[in-house]
């Protein structure tokens, strides 16, 4: 289960006590998982999935409210930055105080907690598309509550270290604009709250969406699949990368039947611990990631990494195209020849047939939980990896902020 909301002390102590078991021991309160979306790419695949942001790039990865009024597929578009002065031109003081510098408007008093009109919460900086109305749900918080997002590449996690407590901070992809924080205590079928603040939304009736529609642009994508032990530890690997707009957690290697936790983690489906990789194919190649993979996980142990052990743990490459076939042949021959690693390398080559996005708590988990004890002793030694050995690669601010 994450840690949200405890003191500092504690968290620390029990992540100390946890170092003892180090295997992938996982909440598996499974909801589903279903094959990801497809928008426009530069090469075949499947997925879309949830975002993460793309570190401190000018360029976000987003959906948006097309001139028709409905939402758009992911696409990649400057981020809105503004000038303080700006930003105090276009907001209420109130409004100025809260998006801009993390601040909470009082239980109770925001002017959309008691709003049940059918529409769209969009951000009040940017006109991002947030939450639909048929997520909201009454808290008893005295904040405006979702169970989840319009659009999960709309909303940026970082954990939030304030007040002796480690939560999850939820902002917007595309201006910062401080919304909320993300809690483990909502209803089905995510479990998750986002606890939002009125005065960092905007509600728009479904009718009036064309009149926030907006160009939607054409975005030149890539994606790749590979598995190498837990997922948490891959994706928060290549969070990392710089060109790299999405990284999502999810199975790979089997059917929809058998794509959730609990059948996978029993070690009896044929499903792997996979991520889906998707980036920019100008800025990084599918070449220097497999690179990147293979310097981060041991690719001569079967069906297992480090205490992790089972065929969901196994180290893979999916390929969706004969061109990505061919790539990996070639890759996995050279470091073969390379005798990089004293022992042969096991990496399986399997035809991507589907990608399905694991459940919303195994998504950006190193983020949200930083000081889970498997956390501190296998995902983030690789993080830590990565930004040294790839220094030429990684995006300026690690992903795991504030560690």
């Amino acid at each position: 289960m994450r840690v949200f909301a405890s003191t500092l002390v504690v968290v620390i102590g029990l992540a100390l006590l946890s170092l003892i078991g180090l295997s992938c021991d996982r909440q598996s309160t499974a909801i589903g998982a279903s094959p990801a979306t497809n928008p426009t790419d530069a090469t075949s695949g499947n997925g879309a999935g949830t975002a993460a942001g793309i570190g401190s790039s000018n360029m976000v990865y987003v959906r948006v409210i097309d001139p028709e009024g409905k939402l758009s597929k992911p696409v990649v578009m400057p981020k809105v930055v503004r000038t303080e002065e700006e930003w105090k031109k276009r907001l209420t003081p109130e409004q100025f105080r809260i998006t801009r510098t993390s601040g909470t408007e009082a239980a109770f008093c925001g002017g959309l907690l008691k709003n049940k009109e059918a529409g769209m919460y969009l951000c009040i900086g940017c006109d991002l598309p947030l939450f639909r109305s048929d997520a909201k749900f009454e808290s008893g918080t005295g904040w405006p509550s979702f169970f989840q997002p319009a659009a999960s590449e709309n909303v940026r996690e970082k954990p939030d270290f304030s007040h002796g407590m480690v939560r999850t901070e939820i902002d917007c992809a595309r201006c910062d604009s401080h919304l909320g924080h993300l809690f483990d205590d909502g209803p089905r079928p995510t479990g998750l709250r986002f606890c939002m603040n009125s005065e960092s939304l905007k509600f728009v009736k479904n009718e009036d969406l064309k009149k926030v529609g907006e160009t939607v642009p054409q975005t030149e994508i890539a994606r790749a699949v590979i598995a190498g032990g837990c997922f948490w530890c891959v994706e928060a690997v290549f969070e990392e990368i710089d060109g790299v707009y999405d990284v999502i957690s999810g199975y790979a290697g089997g059917d929809k039947a058998t794509a959730n936790y609990d059948a996978v983690s029993s070690g009896n489906t044929t499903h792997a611990e996979a991520v889906q990789i998707i980036y920019d194919p100008k800025k990084v190649t599918y070449e220097q990631l497999l690179k990147v993979h293979f310097a981060t996980h041991d690719p001569t142990t079967k069906d297992r990494q480090g205490n992790d052990v089972g065929p969901q743990y196994r180290s893979a490459i999916f390929y969706a195209s004969e061109q990505e076939k061919q790539l990996a042949q070639a890759f996995l021959s050279d470091i073969s020849d390379s005798k990089t690693f004293k022992s042969p390398i096991v990496t399986t080559l399997e035809p991507l047939t589907e990608f399905y996005p694991a459940e919303a708590y195994h998504q950006n988990y190193v983020c949200r939980n930083p000081y889970k004890g498997y956390v501190r002793a296998v995902a983030t030694p690789k993080v830590d990896k990565v930004r040294e050995k790839f220094k030429d690669m990684v995006k300026p601010q690690s992903a795991v902020e504030s560690r």
